[in-house]
């Protein structure tokens, strides 16, 4: 008697991970921090898209088939010594990290956080500071960054600074 065969779980669909430097990228980006934070998490959409984003080098996560996974954004100069909490405009400030519902457990947080790296070491930055929401703490932490200064609140959602250096 034979053992009963079990078809094989169907793998992940590839995806890439890229700087969003197109106008349909970068819409796309928009698209899931609105499904993400708006939607899942109900921040008020009117704090969710800031000056900042103009200025901001986004990253998108998107699957072979044109599925957008999951987005982040780098603020560097002025923009991230105005949030890293020193002023230091050789700390790069990782924000809106987002990742779709579906797409979560795949690695596409840890690879847009390392995409968003690559970009902060292209501009000369030495280190990322980032405000993590505190469920959030252990992956940042597995990732190399390291909490600092107390709890705070940011859209009514715990968060704590980390920072990691290049």
């Amino acid at each position: 008697m034979s053992a009963p065969s079990s078809s094989p779980s169907p793998a992940p669909a590839a995806y890439e991970v890229r700087v969003a430097e197109d106008p349909a990228d970068r819409e796309a980006c928009f698209a899931v921090r609105k499904d993400v934070f708006v939607a899942e998490q109900k921040v008020p959409e009117d704090i969710e898209y800031d000056a900042y984003d103009a200025g901001a080098v986004h990253v998108l996560a998107v699957r072979a088939d044109g599925v957008p996974l999951g987005t982040g954004r780098l603020l560097h100069g002025a923009a991230a010594a105005a949030k890293n909490g020193d002023g230091d405009r050789a700390v790069g400030s990782l924000g809106r990290l987002a990742v779709t519902a579906k797409a979560r457990g795949l690695g596409v947080g840890a690879a847009l956080v390392r995409a968003v790296e690559d970009a902060a070491r292209a501009r000369g930055l030495t280190a990322v500071d980032l405000h993590a929401q505190t469920h959030a703490l252990g992956f940042y932490e597995r990732l190399g960054y390291e909490a600092y200064g107390p709890e705070f609140p940011d859209a009514g959602i715990p968060h704590r600074a980390m920072r990691r250096a290049l």
